[in-house]
């Protein structure tokens, strides 16, 4: 029996987005970052109640600000005390784990999609999902791009409006587009 196109995105394998079972799973999360969105702050408090229950994992003293977009949810783990400030974008068809005390600037957005080169097969919605890795103890600094596929290392800094490209190693401090190590 061949594999569905959701058992296909989590094996890291290509897969076509335009499909009836993935586009369930998007209606589910987009209800639920609605919600959070939505909710005045004292309602919603660090994690409005669908989008927690969407998330892979958060934990303890995990906050997202408003507002937040994901297309699925589930593949999205934080650590403890973890913080996305408001406008960040986590486009997790792969898995992304954000380790503990980490924080994200506004704006950051997280890609793990990777559409085919192909034209033929990018109009058929052909796409794989990248994972993306960062430590504990980061700082993203707003306007930065994450591409997936990349692993940031505890304790690495990334400067504002960055564009990760390739692995950051702990402790290192990145900046530019293309993100490139500098002295801290």
């Amino acid at each position: 029996m061949a594999a569905s196109e959701r058992e296909k995105m989590a094996a890291g394998e290509w897969y076509t987005c335009l499909d009836p079972e993935l586009d369930a799973l998007r209606l589910a999360a987009a209800n639920a970052v609605f919600e959070h969105n939505a909710l005045p702050p004292r309602a919603r408090g660090d994690i409005a109640p669908a989008l927690r229950a969407l998330l892979g994992s958060a934990g303890e003293g995990a906050r997202v600000e408003a507002p937040f977009h994901c297309p699925y949810g589930f593949n999205i783990h934080l650590g403890e005390n973890v913080f996305l400030n408001a406008g960040c974008t986590i486009l997790d068809t792969a898995p992304v784990r954000i380790g503990k005390g980490t924080m994200l600037g506004p704006n950051v957005h997280v890609y793990c999609p990777e559409h085919s080169k192909d034209p033929v097969q990018r109009r058929a919605g052909l796409e794989i999902g990248r994972p993306v890795t960062i430590g504990d103890n980061v700082w993203i600094g707003g306007g930065s791009i994450i591409l997936g596929g990349i692993e940031i290392g505890d304790d690495a800094i990334v400067g504002a409006g960055s564009v990760v490209t390739k692995n950051v190693p702990a402790g290192a401090t990145v900046v530019g587009n293309p993100a490139r190590p500098i002295a801290r």
